[in-house]
């Protein structure tokens, strides 16, 4: 199974954070996919997901932080599952020398995810 952290905007109205792992099994009902890369040392203050995707890490390594300052760290072969559409977000900062290169994987709704929370 594959590292996963799954960001959701909670009842609150802020952004949370549980680790876990996606299952083997097959995503349906995609969107899109994109690549994208960032350059070393960047940043990306406060703002929720631009979609429900899957955000696949290629390389960087990166520092998430919610509003409430839970805080988790995002490698090379994690997935994030941005779920955070509403609310508050969160921010990020590349803590390596490396670019982010990833994937983004959109998709129509949670229904299609396959997490497992730890």
């Amino acid at each position: 199974m594959i590292r996963a952290y799954k960001l959701f905007t909670g009842e609150d109205g802020h952004s949370h954070v549980i680790e876990g792992t996606v299952a083997n099994k097959e995503l349906r009902e995609t969107e899109s996919v994109m690549f994208n890369e960032t350059a070393p040392h960047s940043s990306y203050d406060w703002h929720p997901a631009p979609a429900t995707q899957y955000v696949i890490t290629l390389s960087g390594t990166l520092l998430f932080e919610t509003f409430l300052g839970e805080t988790f760290t995002l490698r090379p072969g994690d997935i994030l599952i941005a779920l955070d559409t509403t609310g508050t977000g969160h921010k990020w900062k590349l803590i390596d020398d490396q670019p982010w290169n990833r994937v983004y994987v959109a998709f129509k709704d949670e229904a299609s995810i396959n997490f497992i929370a730890k």
